[in-house]
């Protein structure tokens, strides 16, 4: 889709847009969630949205995947953080679209939800990223993730949440590695301006 065109579809979406953001920042306050140990998690999920809003027009195939990839980001994290199931994310996406559409959102919010394990990279494991890539929109959602936390990181966190500058400079080939593809179909597409402007936040 051309900037304009997915922004179209953001302006004319944005009283159910309204609606996913405030029942997802609802849902993290749920479970007693916060950012950083110190924000409430919507923070983090604001972020998300805003730089899927921000590059959106460069993976999205069609209008009527605007919602799905909105509802992903918000809600990103509900199934590994907020106690939601597949089934929930699913019922929830069906609140605001149809069911093609709410099986979309749900497929993305499953793709972002790690693995169990004891470490970041048994949590982060190759079935995990497996997923994403299989994922319409998921190497999407999860680059949108990882600028969320690396603008973070760098320009706002705490000094408890500044280290990560370091781990998301040493994981950066790897991740970009393992969350793409390489395919042609663009929902799979892992923007290069994404990828420059982690780059740049990590200098």
């Amino acid at each position: 889709m051309t900037r304009q065109a997915f922004q179209d579809c953001i302006d004319s979406l944005h009283l159910v847009i309204d609606q996913i953001k405030e029942s997802a920042h609802l849902l993290h306050d749920s479970v007693n969630q916060f950012y950083d140990k110190v924000h409430p998690y919507g923070l983090h999920l604001d972020m998300v949205a805003e730089a899927t809003c921000q590059y959106g027009h460069l993976v999205c195939a069609s209008e009527r995947d605007v919602l799905p990839l909105i509802f992903g980001a918000y809600y990103h994290d509900a199934i590994e953080d907020a106690r939601f199931s597949y089934n929930d994310t699913k019922k929830q996406a069906r609140l605001y679209m149809d069911d093609e559409q709410a099986l979309m959102a749900a497929e993305i919010v499953y793709a972002m939800t790690n693995e169990k394990g004891r470490t970041r990279a048994e949590r982060a494991n190759d079935r995990y990223y497996e997923g994403i890539r299989q994922t319409p929109y998921g190497p999407f959602v999860k680059l949108a993730d990882r600028l969320a936390n690396t603008d973070y990181s760098v320009n706002h966190g705490n000094e408890s949440n500044r280290h990560m500058k370091a781990v998301y400079i040493a994981e950066l080939p790897h991740f970009l590695e393992a969350i793409n593809p390489h395919s042609d179909d663009p929902r799979f597409g892992v923007p290069q301006e994404m990828v420059d402007h982690i780059k740049r936040l990590l200098q």
